[in-house]
């Protein structure tokens, strides 16, 4: 269930602008709440209500409507002004997992040509990669300050698209140090000594010819294929190595 009063309005500007009059301020708030609104998605309650205050706070300027999902906001019984943008906050969560990559690329589709913006608690080069995939205008991770994801926000609304300054730079060092990035598609997920493990397991070799290839104990190969079954919730290899190709479906297959 949403919370009781998901909406979250503009008021609190003037309070931050003094050179703004009451008449103007108010004449702003009506004509976005009228206008267009913020969808903010975030199954987190308290997460969500705390980022639509501050969202507000520091001058968004739009009504900022919060829920838990795009299921409780068609079931609200309000009628509601057309949406401006989506502000999808995913939390820990990582949109290489499949599940949320489908869900991200489904809320594309269906706010299309509403520009979808991502919240994520980290900021690696391939979630911000596979979520550029998915169709979304923008990637804030929460290492950021509250103004730049406002800035995200409204970039995104005028049709450009927002990624922070940390992945430019380190496509800049990848592209500097001869493409480490395009020889590791996997490097934002899985660490190199697993995706060597992996590179074996497509091949369908056993455990022990593994060992014997990589050089590692026969336990600790069993090891790192625990850890790739749990990043992927793959229950077996086959299971693994299907995942991988939706995935990495191109790299992948170069790499064999």
């Amino acid at each position: 269930m949403h919370s009781i009063a998901p909406t979250y309005e503009n008021s609190a500007i003037s309070a931050l602008n003094g050179s703004i009059s009451d008449d103007a301020a108010g004449e702003t708030c009506d004509r976005a709440v009228t206008d267009a609104v913020l969808l903010l998605l975030d199954h987190r309650t308290l997460d969500r209500e705390c980022l639509a205050q501050c969202l507000v706070s520091y001058g968004v300027g739009l009504e900022v409507l919060a829920f838990g999902s795009t299921e409780e906001w068609r079931k609200d019984g309000a009628v509601h002004p057309p949406i401006a943008a989506v502000l999808v906050n995913i939390g820990g969560r990582k949109v290489t997992d499949p599940n949320i990559a489908a869900e991200i690329a489904g809320l594309v589709v269906e706010f299309r040509p509403t520009p979808v913006v991502v919240l994520a608690d980290t900021d690696e080069l391939a979630q911000i990669l596979k979520a550029l995939e998915c169709g979304v205008k923008g990637y804030i991770p929460t290492t950021i300050g509250f103004d730049v994801c406002v800035e995200a926000v409204k970039l995104a609304r005028a049709g450009g698209i927002f990624v922070p300054a940390s992945s430019v730079l380190a496509t800049h060092k990848v592209m500097d140090s001869g493409g480490t990035l395009a020889r590791r598609p996997m490097a934002g997920m899985f660490t190199q000594r697993q995706e060597e493990v992996i590179r074996e397991l497509r091949c369908g070799k056993a455990n022990k010819i593994i060992a014997y290839k990589l050089n590692l104990r026969e336990s600790t190969v069993k090891v790192h294929i625990r850890n790739i079954m749990k990043k992927l919730k793959a229950t077996n290899r086959t299971e693994v190595a299907y995942k991988l190709s939706e995935m990495f479906p191109v790299e992948l297959g170069a790499r064999d």
